[in-house]
């Protein structure tokens, strides 16, 4: 393993500059590139980054990578917005993720998806480590923006429950995984159970999860990964979205993976200043949660689940 600084955010109010530093394996071939946290709530993300950093470290010690295998992984690039606790770049409000590829001489985010994007392109393989614009829970899962530039059934090979397809929108042009098909890298992205607090276990099993993908490269030899599961298709558009109609504090009482039959309740809002119950959410079909709200207080018409019918 060797560590470099890829680049420096600097002109900082009131800070030092911030180094944001990659993580090299094996050779220099450009396999496999795996971007951690871009948003400053992305802790899981980080986590999963760093838990594959050592995972990667003691297979490469024990001589188990390919010599044809190069994997860059960068843990972290949202350390600023990290550290003053602000899910987007502070200064203005604006995601570095609906930046890219990024413009040099642009502004500070534009400059830095620019950065990024340098450092990350060109490889044949890609994962992202993300998260939605909503705040929640999942399924742990592969998404894949079907752009018709990759074959999206590769996906299977990470062995994780479900392999979401969907279409691009107009504003899916500027992120990091459209931006890494136009230039010719086969691009995930991959989704654990949290965002902004740290969940072990998934995090472990996104880990294993891209571990199994090198292995089905053949980039990774003798391994003792656990089997993963047997990974069911889905296209987003066909996910059954449930929306509040009461604006109130929610309490859940179902989360991502659980079996729900048709009108059985999952969630309540509650009054916030009585406790009365203001509605309760119901399930309109039987299937599994996919994608459960994570909020203590919503305002009405809001997502709060998305259900695999």
């Amino acid at each position: 393993m060797r560590k470099e600084t890829l680049f420096t955010i600097d002109a900082l109010p009131y800070r030092q500059p911030i180094s944001v530093y990659g993580y090299y394996f094996g050779t220099d071939a450009k396999t496999l590139a795996v971007m951690g946290a871009i948003r400053g709530d992305e802790f899981q993300q980080m986590y999963t980054a760093a838990r594959l950093v050592n995972r990667l470290s003691h297979l490469e010690s024990q001589g188990r990578l390919s010599e044809s295998c190069g994997i860059l992984v960068v843990p972290c690039a949202g350390q600023f917005s990290m550290n003053v606790s602000h899910r987007f770049w502070p200064l203005d409000n604006t995601d570095i993720n609906r930046m890219f590829p990024g413009y040099e001489a642009g502004e500070t985010t534009q400059r830095l998806a620019a950065r990024i994007f340098e450092a990350l392109k060109g490889y044949h393989w890609g994962v992202h480590l993300t998260s939605l614009y909503l705040p929640g829970d999942f399924a742990p899962h592969i998404r894949v923006m079907d752009t018709g530039l990759q074959k999206n059934d590769k996906g299977l090979d990470f062995g994780l429950p479900y392999l979401v397809s969907r279409d691009p929108h107009p504003y899916d042009t500027t992120t990091l995984n459209y931006n890494w098909q136009v230039w010719e890298t086969n691009t995930f992205s991959l989704y654990t159970r949290a965002t902004d607090s740290i969940d072990e276990q998934s995090a472990d099993e996104a880990v294993d999860s891209i571990l199994r993908f090198l292995a089905k490269l053949d980039m990774l030899r003798e391994h003792d990964l656990p089997p993963g599961t047997q990974t069911q298709k889905l296209d987003e558009k066909n996910l059954v979205t449930i929306h509040n109609k009461a604006a109130g504090i929610l309490l859940r009482r179902r989360g991502p993976g659980d079996r729900i039959s048709r009108n059985e309740t999952a969630a309540l809002i509650i009054d916030p200043y009585t406790s009365e119950i203001r509605e309760e959410i119901r399930s309109p079909s039987d299937g599994v949660i996919f994608f459960a709200r994570h909020a203590q207080i919503l305002p009405s018409h809001t997502v709060v689940f998305r259900v695999i019918p």
